[in-house]
């Protein structure tokens, strides 16, 4: 058993080094077919870290008169936080805005100057309110609308949803485009996997006319080709791994810079979940590589 399955590695091996220009175009193939489904999940994950993003700024900002009393502001915020649809709510005083303001201006001497000229705090108190789930955010609104209460001066309400549509559209798109180019190098690789055993199978010809005259097994003379495709496979997975990690460290910081403040690390993602992404990569290849392979040898080698 051992010797048998050295012997059709060995034959296996000599198929791919006769015919290496061909196994070369057979693995470019694959790597740029599976880079191409990295590229899929790496967009997902982005996408996916985008909207989590988005959701935890996702607020609701009630300005109050400057004459507002602390009792009348602690009251209604009280109250608002007895709405079911409300996580929190955070009450911003007039100097806390102001500090904020100035935090936030800080490199641009301009404003704090203006700042400076205007010789009093000009900014409000400020109520913020985080929905307990952004999908709720909508019947957040109509009950915050339906407060009545002299001290609030201004609503906010921005458009997360449509913020939020926009980026799962764009996601869609981009997953479309990706899984359409995806289907393309899949596609030709198991044409160019079935050529390239088709082409083995006519240089052994004449070896597998005297396997069967010696009493050689259709498994015998089929598994080199089927060792092949899996051979491809793990060369191409491992060749993409070699090269989607430099690609990833090299967009790490990019994606740092879009998202302050946020916890967003692609390498850590495709890191936690290796041996999954790479596993399940390997073994599709492998099996797409097999059955090309089968295909071929059943047609060509008639086993």
């Amino acid at each position: 058993m051992f010797l048998s399955l050295v012997r059709v590695i060995k034959f296996s091996f000599q198929d791919i080094v006769r015919n290496i220009w061909l196994s070369l175009v057979t693995i470019i193939i694959l790597v740029l077919a599976l880079f191409s489904v990295n590229m899929l999940l790496t967009v997902n994950e982005i996408g996916r870290a985008a909207i989590d993003a988005i959701k935890e700024k996702v607020d609701i900002n009630l300005y109050l008169k400057e004459d507002a009393s602390e009792d009348e502001i602690l009251a209604l915020k009280a109250r608002i936080s007895n709405f079911k649809q409300v996580k929190s709510v955070d009450y911003i005083s007039k100097t806390e805005a102001l500090e904020n303001f100035r935090k936030k201006h800080a490199s641009n001497p301009e404003v704090i100057e203006a700042l400076k000229e205007l010789g009093k705090n000009p900014l409000s108190p400020i109520l913020v309110i985080k929905p307990k789930n952004s999908d709720n955010l909508d019947e957040l609104i109509v009950e915050i609308n339906k407060i009545e209460d002299d001290i609030i001066e201004s609503r906010n309400f921005t458009n997360y949803k449509l913020i939020l549509n926009k980026i799962n559209n764009i996601t869609k798109k981009v997953n479309e485009a990706g899984a359409v180019i995806s289907f393309i190098f899949i596609f030709i690789s198991v044409l160019v996997v079935y050529n390239a055993i088709k082409v083995a199978i006519y240089t052994h010809r004449q070896e597998i006319m005297i396997m069967r005259l010696v009493g050689a097994s259709n498994w015998f003379i089929l598994t080199p080709y089927l060792f092949s495709g899996v051979f491809y496979a793990f060369i191409g997975t491992a060749i993409v791994i070699m090269l989607y990690y430099p690609f990833l460290s090299l967009l790490q910081p990019y994606l740092e810079t879009f998202f302050i403040g946020y916890n967003m690390n692609i390498l850590t993602y495709f890191e936690e979940n290796f041996f999954y992404i790479f596993g399940v990569q390997f073994a599709t290849a492998a099996t797409i590589n097999v059955i090309a392979s089968f295909l071929a040898v059943r047609k060509y080698a008639k086993v």
